[in-house]
């Protein structure tokens, strides 16, 4: 790893995580290896805007907790959970500025469809200037060039197998009734088994 003065490289993780999975962490490890890293922090979403009908964050929360135990370069955080109102990236991206500082570079990994609609979101411009954005997308998928301008420089993009896995047809899977072992880490698996999570999804 660069020695850049002693400031550290954070990845900031954001996502509903509703349900966690293999390929959330796949994500997450690569980005931490291709950008060298120091941590990545998993960042629940408290009450996402955009979305509704999300699972209880206490229990996304927990399920993060359980999935990242195992790798001593992850972390979660609870910013947004414990923040009450509506949850948006460019307030979690300035706590985070002021907690580190000056004292280390901010990089904001999401996937390519969130930042597709990075224009929808508060104040976009101040949330790239806060990070450095890092898209994960699925191979053979690409952001489109209608917004080149404002990424670029800004936003890089890695290609994540693993992200065929989505969380949306993980609830759809539990619901059903249908395996969803290796899909995503044991404990995660049997948290949801043990609450009940998802069965009444159609």
């Amino acid at each position: 790893m660069t020695d850049s003065g002693n400031v550290r490289r954070i990845g900031i993780m954001g996502g509903t995580f509703d349900p966690i999975h293999n390929g959330h962490l796949v994500c997450a490890e690569e980005a931490r290896m291709q950008f060298e890293l120091d941590e990545v922090v998993f960042v629940p979403s408290g009450n996402p805007w955009q979305k509704t009908g999300v699972s209880p964050a206490e229990d996304r929360y927990l399920l993060t907790m359980l999935a990242t135990a195992s790798n001593s370069n992850f972390s979660v955080s609870r910013i947004e959970i414990d923040r009450e109102g509506p949850t948006y990236t460019v307030d979690t991206l300035r706590a985070f500025r002021t907690f580190y500082g000056e004292k280390a570079d901010l990089f904001f990994i999401t996937g390519t469809d969130a930042v597709a609609e990075i224009l929808s979101w508060k104040d976009p411009q101040a949330a790239l200037d806060e990070a450095h954005f890092i898209a994960a997308s699925r191979p053979s998928y690409s952001l489109s060039d209608a917004h080149a301008d404002l990424f670029r420089g800004r936003v890089s993009v890695i290609e994540i197998p693993a992200l065929a896995i989505s969380s949306t047809d993980i609830r759809r899977r539990v619901a059903e009734g249908r395996t969803v072992r290796y899909l995503m880490p044991r404990e995660v698996r049997e948290f949801i088994e043990q609450r009940g999570l998802y069965r009444s999804q159609t």
